[in-house]
């Protein structure tokens, strides 16, 4: 039975096993590569998207349980030629290396500034469970804060 959901502003309709992860449906049906194959268990967070507003591990949440809903992918943030303020802060911070867990990264930074929109270093610290295998934690602590103040939430 074919499972239809929005990705990206975007209706999206696939007819596959629908017990297939969403991270594979994304990647190899919608040709949709910004989210990464870490872990496979959900535990690493290369692989994160927003499903209906909320921070999702894509590699442990079967195609069927997005049927209906919205999926938000690292390729969906900028609007109009113009970068998310985390993509900008990301890039105004240098905080990527080789890169691989950034996606997830944004995506998990993007979901704390919803719920904290002037996140306290202990709030980023016990959030930002992404693992990143450079090691770019302060960048990435600084990028968050540069985006707080670019949302208008500034640090705590």
């Amino acid at each position: 039975m074919p499972i239809a959901f929005e990705v990206n502003g975007r209706r999206a309709i696939l007819d596959t096993d629908p017990t297939l992860p969403l991270l594979w449906a994304l990647r190899e049906h919608l040709g949709l590569k910004g989210c990464k194959y870490g872990c496979g268990i959900g535990s690493c967070g290369a692989c994160s998207v927003e499903v209906d507003g909320q921070l999702a591990r894509s590699c442990v949440l079967p195609l069927q349980a997005v049927a209906g809903k919205r999926v938000l992918t690292i390729e969906g943030l900028a609007r109009e030629g113009k970068l998310d303020p985390v993509q900008q802060a990301w890039l105004d911070e240098d905080v990527a290396q080789c890169g691989y867990c950034q996606a997830g990264q944004i995506m998990a930074a993007r979901a704390l500034l919803k719920r904290h929109p002037r996140p306290s270093e202990a709030q980023i610290a016990a959030t930002m469970l992404n693992l990143c295998r450079c090691g770019t934690y302060t960048r990435v602590r600084a990028a968050i804060q540069r985006a707080a103040a670019a949302l208008g939430g500034g640090a705590a």
